[in-house]
């Protein structure tokens, strides 16, 4: 047990400092190229710096390379984390340079999930508070191939204000891996960690005010190790539990425009601003509903008012997530 302490405390701050030393000379190169972005949130517009998922993929890769060059314990996991959580960061990469048709990513995270399947780094079956196990060998191939898309374009789609995405991955991130020790999952645990500590990491330079953005690259590089990691540590449904806020913002944007497209691609902003720079839920019928525009429902906020309701949502799942948990281990 000494040794899996003394492992979790190096591999958390491998991820931290990894990010947090490398975030700001990718800021400074990224500046450089011109590579930014306008905050049209932010009074004035400034132009902020993206994409963050470089930085970001250094920590995943540090820490999680570690554990699987020197501790033999569930190496087929972590290789199958570390290898789908890559092929996301490609992905988000050719998305952040070029825009592409809505299609591209869905269809390129389901191909970044193969790996979990040739690595048979999975059980075939789900694990449901109170009632047990269920066995569904060929339709939880299925499900893996459709859960690395959904947990990538959720943290994607709810990028949307200043430090919203790399909070309520702390939050999600960390709940995810305290009911992953509730059920005694200990490996997977320990390669969960690296993911809030990551996250945690950028927050740093992605809170209000922000001076970088995760981009494509990032928020899928999240998503996708998150959605892996519930895959091999057999906790898909406490993972779903936690990103709930997330996927109830994915679910109101497709049910409302009807289609897979690129939030680019949106001609009509769900959110517009008052005279002194307030949110302000839109008035316009054509454009999409989401997450934030309900929020905005009840009247004009602050982009920290609003980032504050997603985090009291965040909070609320996480401690949803981990009650389910507890449930896993009671039989009815």
């Amino acid at each position: 047990m000494l040794d899996k302490i003394i492992l979790a405390i190096l591999v958390s701050s491998m991820a931290f400092f990894s990010v947090y030393i490398t975030t700001p000379f990718l800021i400074k190169v990224l500046e450089k190229r011109n590579l930014t972005v306008k905050d049209y949130n932010r009074v004035g517009g400034a132009m902020v710096p993206r994409p963050g998922g470089p930085s970001i993929l250094v920590g995943i890769l540090a820490s999680e390379l570690t554990l699987y060059a020197f501790f033999s314990f569930s190496s087929v996991e972590i290789l199958a984390i570390i290898i789908t959580t890559s092929i996301a960061f490609v992905v988000g990469l050719i998305d952040d340079c070029k825009v592409l048709g809505g299609w591209f990513k869905p269809v390129a995270l389901a191909i970044s999930a193969i790996p979990i399947i040739l690595l048979g780094a999975y059980n075939p079956h789900l694990s449901f508070p109170l009632f047990g196990f269920v066995r569904i060998p060929e339709l939880y191939i299925a499900l893996i191939i459709f859960m690395i898309p959904v947990t990538g374009n959720t943290i994607n789609s709810i990028d949307v204000l200043n430090g919203v995405a790399s909070r309520f991955m702390i939050i999600t991130s960390f709940a995810l891996t305290a009911s992953l020790f509730i059920i005694h999952n200990y490996d997977i645990a320990l390669a969960s960690l690296p993911l809030g500590f990551v996250s945690l990491a950028f927050y740093k330079y992605h809170k209000f005010p922000s001076r970088i953005f995760p981009g494509d690259s990032g928020a899928l590089t999240l998503g996708a190790m998150y959605g892996a990691l519930a895959i091999v540590g057999h906790v898909e449904i406490i993972a779903a539990v936690a990103l709930l806020p997330a996927v109830i913002n994915s679910f109101l944007f497709l049910s409302s425009v009807k289609r897979i497209i690129e939030h680019r691609q949106i001609k009509s902003n769900p959110v517009t601003h008052t005279d002194d720079f307030k949110l302000m839920a839109t008035t316009d019928k054509e454009a999409p509903i989401t997450l934030v525009r309900l929020i905005l429902a009840g009247g004009p906020m602050t982009e920290k008012q609003v980032g504050f309701v997603i985090f009291r949502l965040a909070i609320f799942s996480a401690v949803l997530a981990i009650v389910t948990a507890f449930m896993m281990g009671v039989k009815i």
